[in-house]
């Protein structure tokens, strides 16, 4: 997850205000579906302005505060371009609204603060990696995450093997020393010469030019440990590797031409390959908390996780996904009470603790029944 999404993230979080609207909704990209999505925002409109006036508002004011929500659903052009699922935020200082390729339960929740916990789907798996697509043709880098992508621009770096020899002199010797990475450390170093050694033209261009776009690539991911992935075909890859300084360049790559590929396909493959890297680290969390529990260090009781949590103590979250829990925490007197059924000016329990893992750099895993059990909504490690 790119930074500016986290930092956006953290100014929601920050919001306080006696009235906080967060709708969550399924929005359908084709078929008839389409059709309902306006319908169905407008529907969680309404009860979002049941809620506030439930809570004291004028009913007047309250359709007031939700008037640019009414401006979006009046927006046709905004219905025909969403990506499976819709977040909207609005208090009485703030509008913000995020087409999402995630699929949301309906959800309309007022309270003093916005309720967050499914945008931090986004940052499970600590999931941001990069895709080199190269070939000889075209040089094209991608920042990934498992729900979008943007290209990223290498300014030092040339476009294409054409543009590399038209500015790099074919006569200057060419010197290489292999230099230790991350999947290969330990071997011993090789040295290529342009001229003399039988090195054919062609190998001899095209390691000049993977050489040129690594020392474009170390200043982009200069203090990086993101995964990256390269896409092109064999013979080009094996080259790349050669030529390559970054540490975190994956051993598996996408074998083929990459210039038949969009951006959107080469995120979606890719994915498959650095998945089970991400989901290493959750699956690492989970046995501690399996390892730590009955010993005051985990906990699967809400009535402990929500104070740790306001106090900075979870190192690792785990919620049950599409699960709220609500109630309300008296933090003068440290005290959780759940509610079976949420009553004006409750909480989900859940999202607060949620968030406030988020702010102190927890980890936080929205996950399925059978990861935490279906009689539980959470599990928790704690610092300390």
């Amino acid at each position: 997850m790119n930074e500016e999404f986290k930092n956006e993230l953290k100014e929601l979080v920050l919001q306080n205000n006696a009235y906080c609207v967060s709708i969550f909704m399924p929005a359908y990209r084709a078929g008839a579906d389409v059709q309902q999505n306006p319908i169905r925002f407008k529907n969680l409109l309404r009860e979002s302005e049941h809620q506030l006036v439930s809570l004291g508002m004028r009913q007047a004011d309250a359709a007031e505060l939700l008037r640019p929500g009414h401006d979006l659903l009046a927006n046709g052009v905004f219905w025909r371009q969403q990506l499976g699922g819709l977040a909207v935020f609005i208090s009485r200082d703030l509008f913000r609204f995020y087409s999402l390729p995630l699929h949301f339960e309906e959800l309309a929740v007022v309270s003093d603060r916005f309720h967050l916990k499914s945008l931090l789907r986004l940052l499970e798996e600590d999931g941001r990696f990069y895709v080199l697509a190269l070939s000889q043709k075209e040089l094209r880098l991608f920042e990934c995450t498992r729900f979008g992508v943007r290209r990223v621009e290498i300014q030092d770096a040339p476009r294409s093997i054409d543009e590399a020899l038209k500015y790099d002199d074919p006569q200057r010797q060419l010197q290489y020393h292999t230099r230790a990475q991350g999947h290969g450390a330990g071997r011993r170093a090789a040295m290529f010469h342009g001229q003399g050694v039988g090195i054919d033209d062609n190998k001899s261009n095209i390691l000049r030019y993977c050489l040129m776009i690594d020392e474009g690539m170390q200043k982009v991911l200069r203090e990086e440990n993101t995964p990256l992935v390269l896409a092109g075909v064999d013979y080009l890859l094996a080259i790349y590797r050669e030529a390559n300084s970054y540490p975190h360049l994956l051993k598996e790559g996408l074998a083929g031409n990459p210039d038949i590929l969009s951006a959107e396909e080469l995120q979606a493959k890719a994915w498959e390959i650095v998945q089970p890297i991400f989901k290493q680290k959750q699956e690492e969390s989970m046995s501690k908390y399996r390892r730590l529990a009955g010993t005051g260090f985990a906990s699967a009781d809400i009535r402990e996780i929500v104070p740790a949590a306001r106090f900075g103590k979870v190192e690792s979250l785990f919620l049950l996904l599409g699960r709220q829990l609500w109630g309300v925490f008296d933090p003068d007197r440290n005290e959780v009470i759940v509610h079976p059924e949420a009553q004006p000016g409750d909480q989900d329990l859940l999202d607060l603790a949620a968030v406030h893992t988020f702010i102190d750099g927890g980890d936080v895993y929205l996950v399925e029944e059978e990861q935490i059990g279906s009689d539980q909504s959470a599990a928790a490690v704690f610092r300390y």
